[in-house]
């Protein structure tokens, strides 16, 4: 009997689950071997006081690359994960006491930005046009190859794609593109906002991120019944039907590798565990201080512009509000000085405020008559930073600002109280200094030159929201598809 070739992940994000399952199916005999008690990486939950909490991405976009890992074995998602189509996608206030719905249904949305803002409605569709036409000339090489190897290059599908980059306004920034379409600032506002979806700032980045609008709006934003966590924990349970073994409060040390630079496995504690092939879904630059020392990291990750990090408060707020959705928004007076005030490490006192209730959707998420708040600022990954002084700051302006926006005194009716700061991120999903996204995309070429998926050491692959193609539940999960792709039967 041929025994089954071996491959090892290292780390359990929804990217390393996602090329658990791949392998998998391939014929390896994987497994997944993960530092904490739990899956998920970033993807974690909490449950405390009735309160039910998501505690990392609160948004799913393009499930179908969900519905693609369980058609590898002729099953169906709806066993595993329950998923819907929002309606109504985010609502945006701003300190003026204006305020406007994100709209799934693109001419209705259309529509209220035209009686809001003064706006003609083809302005906003004509732009979303323009976001799935970057999306459709682009995605096929920037997403789902590896743009590393010479071989993702020699078709005719791809060499059209990059005849029309100098249609796609790579060279300017998001927020030259966008003033000079809408005319508007509180348009304008909104549509920079997606810079932020991998954590780079719209006034830096290139207009090529005017892509991230067409997921929300043309393709549609989604919301797991049971809320984002439910995903791991289906992705995780399919795995395991499906023969992916799971070592959980296993820590890798090391890779090891020969003289003549080919994977040979990895070192936990000891003992050597031998492998055939092994892939990383550790943060990009902790595998190379972590796990590779003997590597020189390449020139690119030792001063990284890195994405944003985050303060978040995780509140059980015992009240309901109508006046908030889901998904809700209030935004800066001057986001041009927000960013650059987060690039500078100084306190914002007019910061975006994000926050998420998904007790919007799942009522289970809180006890009756109660809501679970997901509360959001972005900040700036820095080691040594005096933290506990900063979220306590931040914590008294986010309560005044909520109170002027909404006019709702929300610090006297929290009865439960939890508090995520860049440490946290970092220690619990081992990125670096916590940064949400690895390395940001506010350069021209950056979010197309991201670490490649393999390694000059032979069998040794990346995948995760650090590596090419980048952030976020859809791109980690392209990431594990390449990977997939890297990887020969």
């Amino acid at each position: 009997m041929i025994k089954k070739k071996k491959a090892i992940i290292i780390g359990s994000g929804i990217s390393g689950i996602a090329t658990a399952i791949r392998l998998n199916k391939k014929g390896y005999e994987t497994h997944i071997y993960e530092a904490n008690s739990y899956p998920g990486g970033k993807i974690r939950e909490m449950n405390k006081n009735g309160y039910r909490f998501d505690m990392g991405p609160s948004l799913l976009t393009k499930p179908i690359l969900l519905n693609e890992l369980f058609e590898l074995e002729n099953e169906n998602i709806k066993d595993y994960i329950k998923i819907k189509k929002l309606d109504e996608i985010c609502k945006y206030f701003f300190n003026d006491k204006t305020y406007i719905v994100a709209r799934s249904n693109i001419k209705n949305f259309a529509s209220e930005c035209s009686k809001k803002f003064n706006i003609k409605e083809k302005k906003i569709i004509n732009f979303l046009n323009k976001s799935k036409y970057i999306y459709n000339n682009t995605s096929f090489i920037f997403l789902e190859k590896s743009l590393h190897k010479v071989s993702s290059f020699l078709s005719f599908k791809v060499l059209k794609s990059l005849l029309l980059i100098p249609t796609l306004n790579i060279f300017k920034t998001m927020n030259t593109v966008n003033q000079k379409i809408f005319n508007n600032s509180k348009l304008t506002q909104i549509f920079n906002r997606y810079a932020t979806y991998n954590g780079s700032n719209p006034y830096k980045a290139s207009a090529i991120l005017n892509v991230i609008p067409h997921y929300e709006f043309n393709i549609g934003a989604y919301f797991p019944s049971n809320g984002i966590y439910s995903i791991i924990l289906g992705l995780s349970k399919f795995a395991k039907n499906k023969g992916v073994k799971f070592h959980f409060n296993t820590r890798v040390d090391e890779i090891i590798y020969s003289d003549y630079n080919k994977i040979i496995g990895v070192k936990i504690g000891q003992n050597i565990i031998d492998s055939d092939i092994v892939v990383s879904n550790m943060d990009i630059i902790n595998s190379y201080e972590k796990l590779l020392p003997k590597i020189n990291m390449p020139k690119s990750l030792i001063c990284p512009d890195l994405s944003t990090s985050a303060i978040i408060f995780y509140w059980g707020v015992k009240k309901t509000n109508k006046n908030l959705k889901l998904h809700n928004i209030l935004f800066s007076s001057n986001y041009k000085e927000e960013f650059e005030n987060i690039d500078k490490n100084i306190i914002n006192n007019d910061p975006t405020i994000y926050i998420n209730i998904s007790s919007k959707e799942n009522f289970s998420d809180a006890p009756i008559g109660c809501e679970n708040w997901f509360v959001m600022i972005n900040v700036k990954p820095i080691k040594n930073n005096n933290w506990d002084k900063i979220v306590k700051d931040y914590r008294e302006i986010i309560f005044k600002k909520i109170m002027k926006v909404l006019n709702i005194d929300v610090k006297n009716f929290l009865e439960y109280e939890e508090i995520s700061d860049p440490r946290d991120i970092e220690s619990t999903s081992s990125s670096f200094m916590g940064s949400l996204y690895g390395p940001s995309s506010n350069k021209f070429f950056s979010a197309f030159l991201r670490h490649p998926n393999f390694s000059s050491i032979k069998n040794l692959y990346f995948c995760g929201g650090s590596v090419h193609p980048g952030g976020g539940i859809p791109l980690s999960l392209y990431s594990a598809k390449i990977v997939d792709n890297l990887i020969k039967t």
